[in-house]
């Protein structure tokens, strides 16, 4: 008898048993076939299933499922990005051992992945924390390692002291730890990088290689890279007898600085504080700043805050002094970490200047008009413009003073032509215990040194206790 109703539970279970008892979806390799890699991200398991993974897994089984019809040997695998923080956070909130909630997640979202009937090879099934694949990342490690692109450097990082870990910036919320609700501060601690600064050209070039994707997603990309093209100089800073090195891109309005900022971060920060009467005040201003995230720091939304050190640099290029200001939207890792302050060149600076009181002079005017800093409302950010007040460039097209400026500044020996990414190094370790295991021995003679290739894996201890609210051997 043919059942004319549909019942899901009956007829989806009976061939998704077929399907898994005569692995219908297992890959044979197959030379006589042209070969096809159908691969979507591998999921965290975070417990369940949402909406977004069946959108994304399923596309992914429709064009596994096409090409198999069409005659090629697919190979379509599964499998679970299975390390990081929320497994250890959840295993500090309930008591549990991070291996055994990630398990237990794995288990059942398996359970439900087979349950839509994707068609997965699971005899390739692979999981990030277990040992067969993360020896394979320590590998990889190693050889970067090797090659100069795996580093050491101290990075500031958001800290709970009652939790003693390092959070994410989406699990401070303002400023306090989402799970206890203590204060979060910055901290530096040492992180291992990997230098994809050194590849920021290359990817930029490659751009151009991606046919077929869309502009608006390279445009990101390119905006991500950040590549941009300017003048590095330097101030001299006489109360300390040290040079401040800037970074612009406008080195056409070099005769209007009338300010410098410094990232809360900056090393000359604490020369500044020497001997100092505003030193309490100024270090209390750097705290608090330091502990504001970098989007909040940066966003054009938020307020623009600063506090004079009392101290002065000198503009090589004109001799005037100049204010030297700690702030909160200048990031130390970006640049020199020290901006020159402009406000009738750039509107940030312009809006900085009309806080504190701080003078504005105007160098760039466009062709045939002219700005009086008493007329204006706004800093003038045009791209076409003349040069006014600018000693012996006076007069100049701004593309072509920025050209001359560069070169005078380079013949004079105080400023060089430099190339800036925003790009940053990725920081791939952040001190927990729910990661791969840096295969590095620190030796108190020898210092660094790799575990043998032989001896890999390094292996994450099991015998770790996470009781409610914290971590102990």
């Amino acid at each position: 008898m043919i059942e004319e109703k549909y019942t899901p539970h009956a007829i989806e279970s009976k061939w998704q048993k077929y399907w898994e008892d005569n692995k219908a979806f297992k890959t044979d390799i197959d030379a006589g076939k042209p070969k096809s890699y159908v691969l979507e991200m591998f999921p965290y398991p975070s417990g369940n299933l949402h909406m977004g993974h069946v959108r994304n897994y399923s596309i992914g089984d429709v064009v596994a499922r096409f090409r198999s019809m069409n005659g090629f040997n697919v190979l379509h695998p599964m499998g679970w990005d299975s390390f990081g923080m929320p497994a250890e956070n959840a295993a500090i909130k309930h008591g549990i051992h991070p291996a055994k909630w990630t398990m237990e997640n794995i288990a059942n979202m398996t359970r439900q992945q087979k349950e839509l009937g994707l068609s997965y090879d699971w005899d390739r099934e692979v999981a990030t924390c277990k040992e067969d694949y993360y020896k394979w990342t320590q590998w990889f490690f190693e050889l970067f390692y090797k090659r100069g692109l795996a580093v050491k450097k101290k990075s500031a990082v958001n800290w709970c002291g009652e939790c003693n870990t390092v959070l994410a910036n989406e699990q401070v919320i303002d400023g306090r730890c989402w799970r206890c609700d203590h204060e979060v501060v910055k901290k530096d601690l040492e992180q291992w990088f990997f230098k994809i600064t050194d590849y920021a050209e290359e990817l930029l070039d490659d751009l151009k290689l991606l046919n077929g994707w869309p502009e608006r997603v390279k445009t990101m990309q390119k905006n991500w890279i950040g590549r941009s093209e300017g003048l590095e100089f330097s101030f001299d800073v006489p109360c300390i007898d040290a040079k401040l090195p800037v970074y612009t891109t406008r080195p056409d309005t070099s005769f209007g600085v009338t300010f410098v900022v410094l990232a809360a971060e900056h090393p000359m920060v604490e020369q500044l504080c020497r001997d100092n009467p505003k030193a309490d005040e100024i270090r209390a201003f750097c705290a608090r700043v330091r502990n504001q995230s970098d989007i909040e720091r940066t966003s054009s939304e938020s307020e623009k805050e600063g506090i004079f050190t009392g101290k002065y640099a000198v503009n090589p290029f004109n001799g005037r002094q100049v204010e030297i200001w700690v702030t909160n939207y200048v990031l130390y890792d970006y640049g020199t970490g020290a901006v020159m302050g402009v406000p009738t060149g750039d509107q940030r600076d312009w809006m900085f200047a009309d806080k504190y009181g701080l003078d504005k002079i105007v160098v760039v005017t466009p062709k045939d008009q002219e700005l009086k800093v008493e007329d204006m409302t706004a800093a003038y950010e045009e791209k076409e413009g003349v040069l006014v007040n600018s000693g012996k460039f006076s007069g100049m097209e701004m593309h072509a003073a920025i050209k001359a400026i560069m070169d005078y500044a380079e013949e004079q020996g105080f400023g060089s032509r430099h190339v800036n990414y925003r790009l940053r190094d990725w920081l791939i370790s952040r001190q927990r215990y729910w990661g791969a295991p840096i295969p590095i021995i620190y030796c108190p003679d020898c210092g660094e040194v790799l575990v043998p290739e032989a001896e890999l894996p390094v292996r994450l201890p099991a015998d770790v206790k996470f009781d409610a609210g914290s971590v102990s051997p």
